[in-house]
């Protein structure tokens, strides 16, 4: 099981770190989607910040053992954003984004519970 839950914590971690660092700083190429979505260039920067710092909090508490509770912490506020996200894509009739954002919700509530 701890196997499982580094692997999927360290994928996590990357994956949000990387997501997070595209909406914050927001490069031309993104210009268009950014553009028709609804929400405002400020609160995508701030979710993309708060990305990277949960993809952060997934790894270097527990592995540090420094205040190891901010971990499954990360893993519920990560939890929490792709839960947003899967909404917006099911509003959107954006099915297959949609699917696959629920399912990295409940593997973050795996890893929360599991470091809990």
């Amino acid at each position: 099981m701890n196997t499982l839950l580094w692997t999927l914590q360290i994928s996590f971690a990357v994956l949000f770190f990387a997501h997070g660092l595209m909406l914050s700083l927001q490069p031309a190429s993104m210009q268009n989607t950014l553009e028709s979505m609804p929400y405002s260039r400020s609160l995508l920067r701030f979710i993309g910040v708060c990305e990277m710092l949960g993809g952060v909090g997934l790894v270097l508490p527990w592995c540090l053992g420094v205040a190891p509770v901010l971990t499954p912490l990360a893993a519920a506020g990560l939890a929490v954003i792709t839960v947003g996200a899967a909404a917006y894509h099911l509003r959107a009739r954006e099915t297959p984004p949609g699917i696959a954002t629920s399912t990295l919700g409940v593997l973050l509530v795996v890893v929360a519970v599991g470091r809990w």
